[in-house]
């Protein structure tokens, strides 16, 4: 298995866990990712990829064996985006391809300052994830949304930060990820999923 999920006080914690691949996705593990988030509660999801890099993205050989048009990937950003509490992208590297879904399915998304940002499509041959476009529109707007997807272009943390893409970069990924989670499991249960219930999305 090259994903770890860990539960600790109302912490839900799924670590992309193949860094010598880059984290590259293969259909076992967006299982073990939908699988692990689908229907589970808490007050804090956080999402992040052991090693210096978030996801490269599916698996190339998977990818070319069909994953790359799998429903898998739209069941896993739904998972993210139903989880009733704060879900954090916890972006401890780049993050490519369709891993960007996760990242946009989240509520926010910090990280580190030498990440970049890249969704090749265009490149590949492939429609992105259905629900990625309106995510990613919602974020940074239509045209840039539109440089992201059509025109692949690559984006650095700082680029990312300006535009919306992101909310936050930190150099202490794991001092800020914590600061955020610790308000959140310090409300009363069922508090957190009421008060994002009432932010539009």
């Amino acid at each position: 298995m090259t994903v770890r999920v860990e539960r600790t006080e109302g912490v839900l914690r799924v670590v992309l866990d193949r860094p010598d691949k880059a984290n590259a996705l293969t259909a076992e593990m967006l299982e073990a990712v939908r699988d692990a988030v689908r229907g589970a509660s808490g007050d804090v999801l956080i999402l992040t990829g052991a090693g210096k890099v978030f996801s490269a993205g599916a698996d190339l050989e998977a990818a070319r064996a069909g994953l790359a048009v799998s429903p898998l990937w739209e069941d896993v950003s739904g998972a993210i985006a139903k989880f009733p509490g704060l879900t954090l992208a916890a972006l401890n590297g780049s993050c490519a391809g369709g891993a960007m879904g996760m990242m946009l399915a989240c509520d926010c998304r910090i990280t580190v300052p030498e990440a970049s940002f890249f969704y090749p499509v265009m490149k590949m041959g492939y429609l992105p994830q259905p629900s990625d476009p309106g995510r990613l529109a919602a974020l940074v707007g239509p045209a840039r949304a539109k440089m992201i997807l059509v025109g692949a272009a690559k984006i650095g943390a700082a680029e990312a930060l300006a535009m919306g893409l992101v909310d936050r970069i930190a150099e202490d990924l794991t001092t800020e990820i914590e600061g955020l989670a610790a308000v959140a499991r310090a409300a009363p249960e069922g508090h957190t999923a009421a008060v994002k219930a009432m932010i539009p999305v």
